[in-house]
């Protein structure tokens, strides 16, 4: 039976063999650059997807929530680092987590460190998080004194081993190609190595660096840094494949979707899939703001994005693809389209459960049993 004849709703499709040559291609990357390769699971979020990265090799993980950390670790993962601060009213689980595995925490404040000292009850590593630029969250790099002293106190702590240095530069993906993500991933490693150096002659040896954002890692050697930490690789979306960290043919997800209605006067189609399927992340689209591409279906999967076709706008449950004359007499109501997702990331937490082109169901710690 073909696949899409049975989609009836907003269903997340993978392409199973793209996924996997993106981990390979990326596991092979981090070996020639002599760093380890830490993949983030945040994107994926399923045990099954999680055994493709033990195959080449992968042995520690990188989660955001206490949650995605306990689901891993009941499926063997065990070298799991929660890259997201510490947060206080977790601490029983954390503690029940960190009696299990080899557990990492993220710290940035005096704060959080004296309360993890009072109540932390097994052994943690403990990374420092440092902001090189992307003022979300983490300690300034340029602020070496404050560094040292929450380092210090660390090292005095009962149960917390001092790692190393952890930023993320989310900024890259404000970035347009692979000269211009280059450029501050290597002045973003340069302000790493450079604080890491200050520690060092302040009397901190053997600090480690984990860098992890997917266009810094797709692009540009992270050599000089430890590990590595990207996520959305395994996938890439919209937004990848516009700052170029990808081609169109790697992006692994799509999100099918019936359309429902046609618009000829002013070439829209309305689907089936809206912000509730695809959230509201969206990227810039030559003058225009896509939350999506759109390709059609094909034998053995998806088509390449259709020149000049995006979804311009989204509600709950629908989601308006502008189409030009030569793709719009291809759709008609209940067939499917295919969106390429904004941010894929989202995509996944949203809808829960994949379907492979072979027509197989793979669960994500979202799924309903």
């Amino acid at each position: 039976m073909d696949l899409f004849s049975t989609i009836k709703r907003p269903t997340l499709l993978l392409d199973e063999q793209k996924a996997r040559l993106n981990i390979d291609n990326m596991a092979a990357r981090a070996q020639n650059a002599g760093v380890i390769l830490r993949p983030h699971f945040k994107t994926h979020q399923s045990a099954a997807i999680g055994e493709w990265f033990r195959e080449v090799g992968i042995t520690a993980i990188t989660v955001s929530s206490v949650d995605m950390a306990r689901y891993f670790a009941s499926y063997g993962w065990d070298n799991i680092l929660i890259a997201f601060p510490v947060n206080w009213r977790e601490i029983d689980e954390i503690n029940q987590l960190a009696g299990e595995i080899n557990l990492g925490l993220l710290l940035e404040s005096r704060d959080t460190l004296r309360y993890l000292d009072w109540h932390l009850k097994q052994p943690c590593n403990a990374w420092i998080k440092v902001d090189v630029g992307y003022q979300r969250t983490g300690i300034p790099w340029n602020q070496p004194e404050s560094v040292l002293n929450l380092a210090r106190e660390i090292q005095r702590s009962r149960f917390l081993r001092l790692r190393g240095l952890l930023t993320h530069a989310g900024h890259t993906y404000h970035a347009r190609g692979s000269q211009e993500v280059c450029q501050l991933s290597q002045e973003n490693l340069n302000r790493m190595i450079t604080l890491r150096d200050q520690l060092t002659q302040a009397g901190l040896d053997r600090l480690e660096i984990s860098v992890g954002d997917t266009p810094s890692c797709s692009l540009c050697s992270q050599s000089g840094a430890t590990e590595i930490r990207p996520g959305n690789f395994v996938f890439y979306d919209a937004q990848q494949w516009n700052i170029g960290s990808c081609h169109a043919d790697q992006i692994a997800v799509a999100v099918a979707c019936p359309v429902v209605a046609t618009h000829p006067e002013r070439n829209e189609v309305v689907i089936y899939g809206g912000a509730v399927h695809l959230s509201k992340d969206a990227f810039d689209y030559g003058a225009y703001t896509a939350f999506g591409l759109v390709s059609l279906p094909e034998d053995g999967g998806w088509s390449m994005p259709l020149d000049g076709a995006y979804v311009r706008g989204l509600s709950q449950e629908h989601g308006i693809i502008h189409l030009p004359d030569e793709y719009f007499n291809q759709v008609r109501v209940g067939d499917i389209v295919c969106v390429l997702p904004s941010h894929s990331c989202l995509a996944v937490t949203l809808l829960r459960d994949y379907l492979t082109l072979e027509g197989r169901a793979i669960a994500t710690m979202h799924s309903k049993p």
